[in-house]
């Protein structure tokens, strides 16, 4: 791509990030300081969308960014804007307690209210809840107790109504599998490593492991990733004309497996990441992308945060916020 095609783009996305709306030839020639004539445009702007650049929506002349366009702009177009001091300070002082919960927390809280989108922090390994312990008992027909006992302590007791009536023998059985599987793991990983082994259990045992894991999963209050400003989401255009998107993206909220993955995996790369759409497997949604940085404790990267926001968000903005959080809570960590 030349230069002249690299700065019709990169006006393209900078206004439709603006103002949302399909731009057009007159637009770019108005704002791009180039010295072109409106065919010239025009040309480019073809090139442009034959290359899956950018994208004609039925209802307009103009041209929007498709996810190809956006990843380009990102990547090598994009002029990112640094935070002024005062703004910095700010986030230090919402970064300042001695609390490690308590500034997990507080930086999920700043993402979301800086970006007024959606901040996620994974909490970092070694704080996260994890079994220790968990026995079934039966009490009467098909009712079964569950008693977990989780690595902090906290003992949880959980009534199940099983599909079918079990023996005292079997329910010891179940323990005694669990127990040597899963002590010691978080319940994200449980929940993991469960999917991937109930095909190979008998049947029986499967399912009450499943319903003990649905049980015991209302014992973590977070299951490893706090997230806030969920609900500032709905007030974004593309999101809230789209009611299938809210509903899938507020399942992964909700399930959060997904999410762990992403972060989990984002802890091994350098600096800033960005997925843009669907780019990342683990957030299905075209309308949607995602900033993450990893943070660290003591010089040992510990976990990862980031923004969850539309597509078209203001990524020369969203980046520092992102980038000088993930500083702030590592240096808030490791002198706690």
């Amino acid at each position: 791509m030349d230069k002249r095609a690299q700065i019709l783009l990169k006006t393209l996305v900078e206004h439709y990030i603006s103002d949302g709306q399909p731009i057009g030839s007159r637009t770019l020639l108005q704002h791009s300081g180039l010295d072109v004539s409106p065919a010239t445009i025009r040309n480019v702007m073809s090139d442009l969308e034959q290359l899956g650049f950018i994208a004609s929506p039925h209802t307009s002349a103009g041209r929007i960014p498709t996810q190809k366009g956006y990843r380009l702009f990102v990547d090598s177009l994009l002029t990112v804007q640094p935070l002024e001091n005062q703004a910095i300070q700010q986030m230090k002082q919402g970064l300042n307690s001695p609390n490690q919960n308590e500034l997990i927390n507080n930086a999920a809280d700043m993402l979301s209210q800086l970006t007024q989108f959606a901040g996620v922090v994974m909490i970092p390994k070694r704080q996260r809840v994890a079994f220790k312990h968990l026995e079934f008992l039966p009490l009467s027909d098909k009712r079964i107790l569950v008693i977990i006992v989780t690595s902090d302590g906290n003992v949880q007791n959980r009534i199940i109504l099983a599909e079918k009536p079990y023996s005292a023998s079997e329910l010891t059985h179940a323990s005694n599998y669990f127990n040597a599987n899963f002590s010691g793991q978080t319940f994200t990983e449980v929940q993991q490593k469960l999917h991937l082994e109930l095909k190979q259990m008998q049947t029986d045992i499967s399912t009450l492991m499943t319903a003990a894991l649905e049980a015991s999963s209302k014992t973590a209050d977070n299951d490893g990733v706090v997230i806030a400003g969920e609900r500032n989401l709905l007030q974004v255009d593309e999101l809230s004309t789209n009611v299938n998107s809210l509903r899938k993206l507020f399942e992964i909220f909700e399930r959060r497996t997904s999410l762990m993955q992403l972060l989990d995996n984002s802890q091994h790369a350098e600096g800033i990441q960005i997925f843009i759409g669907g780019e990342s497997g683990y957030l299905p949604l075209d309308e949607c992308s995602m900033i993450t940085a990893p943070y660290e404790a003591d010089g040992q990267v510990v976990g990862t945060l980031g923004v969850i926001g539309p597509t078209r968000m203001a990524y020369e903005r969203v980046i520092p916020i992102v980038d000088v959080t993930s500083k702030l809570l590592s240096n808030a960590l490791s002198n706690s």
